[in-house]
């Protein structure tokens, strides 16, 4: 049994990855760490599980691949993990052809995108926005690992630079009308686009912008905006911070939930083993929602405030398990068209539509969302039998499928929405997909289905929004703020070290590493 002490340097609340990051940079720095963590397992939503009992198969459960851990992280942390190149970045079918991006092979993807029919400029822009990006990516990516500049620094930086008008184009106005600019192709126009709404209640005219600081975290990572596979499944990711923070002298307690939080003395009361414990903390570093963490502070408080359409969560997420791939009527291998993420109505005229009927509180007509098989690039989360079979995993993610649509009848919405996916893909496929899924001991099919609703009660994601709430911009806009690091909160010594920080969001570790580095700064 682990000896519990009376009072902590520092005690992280969620053992998500980025908890344990926090926990670990300031294990290292000699703190005493305590980590409580309600579920009995660590990594929260980074996390790999055998989701289906009758196979050894360990998928990704909530999250898939990676763009935003930074390189820093892992060297400070020592982790030695691998996040792999995909061969192919996307694969979008349409009629009886598709569209397929090449990361390895630039004829590849001139030959689709002309085959698109609007001629070598379609190609050209790109081009063009693909340098755009990096040139975005190459200025911003190391600030996210520093105290926060301002708007205006931000600006002066883009004016030095020449690169006005690709501030203005990013970040002042909506991502739709770059998009619109650079494209004609609805369809090439859509795997943009789908970069501006992933996991985000947004559309491309969006007058928050919230589309432009989805998009920007999505074109950043590592100045390249690469989203790779982690070797072993994203919970490879939190097994080896787990262990980093072990070797650290990190105590960690699963089961065990914070239950309040004293402002004045930093005390907090948690359940653990069927008793009621209590510790103090000279700092605490929340991996929870902000909202969450508002009423452990005060019980009795309920914020109307976070229900707002910016904070809804509409990920949809569909978990499988293959025999093997299915055929597609374009005649593209099945191990190209899947080996990156395949595009399923996501054109640009489809997702506006799509975004426009479930604000009318309907399921879209068309489920539009996009397809990832890990198992294409890193098969070691599947056991030898599996492998030499020949099985695959896939994972769907699906857009515009917020929470309040699943409120009232969850598993008869759901239903609906699986429906739906399949009637989708099937459109493109040879076979249904149906006939390649795995079957299990009672003969259903090896395909779990999550709504937001869920992701909510299994992960703790407060109306199942994946970044715990509206993703903030790389700036502050108060010149009060500026060189803060984004976690700071309205309490002093309890900082906010998950998604819902600035600059939080995504399997990066940002928000874990930037709280600690709040902490040792005042030291």
């Amino acid at each position: 049994m682990l000896q519990i002490q009376p009072q902590y340097d520092a005690v992280i609340l969620g053992g998500g990855h980025n908890g344990l990051v926090a926990a670990c940079y300031l294990a290292k720095a000699g703190k005493k760490v305590l980590l409580l963590e309600k579920n009995n397992y660590l990594g929260g939503a980074a996390t790999s599980q055998q989701v289906f009992p009758d196979y050894e198969a360990n998928l990704s459960r909530y999250a898939y691949l990676v763009s935003l851990f930074p390189t820093q992280i892992m060297q400070d942390l020592g982790l030695n993990l691998e996040l792999r190149q995909r061969r192919i970045a996307s694969f979008t079918p349409y009629k009886n052809q598709g569209l397929l991006i090449s990361n390895e092979n630039e004829e590849i993807t001139k030959a689709n995108i002309l085959a698109l029919g609007y001629g070598e400029k379609e190609y050209e822009r790109y081009q063009n926005l693909l340098k755009k990006q990096t040139q975005f990516a190459e200025l911003v990516w190391d600030s996210m690992l520093q105290p926060l500049k301002t708007r205006t620094e931000w600006e002066q930086i883009f004016e030095e630079k020449g690169l006005s008008s690709l501030w203005t184009e990013m970040v002042e106005e909506p991502i739709g009308k770059l998009i619109e600019n650079h494209f004609e192709s609805d369809i090439l126009r859509g795997v943009v686009l789908t970069d501006a709404k992933i996991g985000a209640y947004t559309h491309a005219h969006d007058e928050t912008l919230l589309q432009n600081r989805t998009y920007i975290y999505h074109i950043i990572g590592n100045k390249t905006g690469e989203w790779r596979v982690p070797v072993g499944g994203m919970g490879n990711v939190s097994k080896q911070l787990a262990e980093i923070a072990q070797k650290l002298g990190v105590t960690m307690l699963t089961n065990a939930e914070v239950k309040s939080i004293s402002t004045e003395n930093l005390e907090l009361s948690f359940e653990y083993e069927g008793k009621t414990q209590s510790v103090k903390a000279q700092d605490i570093c929340c991996n929870l929602a902000p909202q969450v963490l508002e009423k452990l502070l005060s019980p009795s408080m309920y914020h109307t405030s976070y229900i707002i359409p910016q904070n809804e969560g509409t990920a949809f997420k569909i978990n499988m398990l293959l025999t093997h791939l299915p055929k597609l009527k374009s005649g593209v291998k099945p191990t190209d068209a899947f080996a990156g993420t395949f595009h399923i109505d996501e054109n640009y005229t489809d997702l506006e539509t799509t975004f426009a009927e479930c604000s009318a509180g309907k399921i879209p007509t068309k489920i539009a969302g996009e397809i990832y098989c890990h198992t294409l690039t890193d098969n070691s989360i599947l056991s030898p039998e599996l492998r030499q079979k020949g099985y695959q995993t896939l994972t769907f993610f699906g857009l515009d499928l917020p929470y309040e649509l699943f409120i009232e009848d969850n598993e008869a919405q759901k239903r609906i929405v699986v429906e739906g996916f399949l009637k989708g893909i099937n459109a493109y496929l040879e076979e249904p997909l149906e006939n390649c899924l795995a079957l299990d001991k009672n003969g259903n099919y090896c395909l779990e289905a999550k709504s937001a609703l869920d992701l909510e009660k299994e992960v703790g994601l407060p109306r199942g929004n994946i970044f715990h709430d509206a993703l903030s911009w790389f700036f502050v806009e108060d010149e009060n703020k500026k060189g803060t690091w984004g976690v700071e909160t309205a309490y002093q010594h309890i900082y906010l070290c998950g998604s819902g920080a600035m600059r939080g969001g995504a399997v990066s570790g940002l928000a874990g590493r930037n709280a600690a580095m709040k902490i040792l700064e005042l030291v």
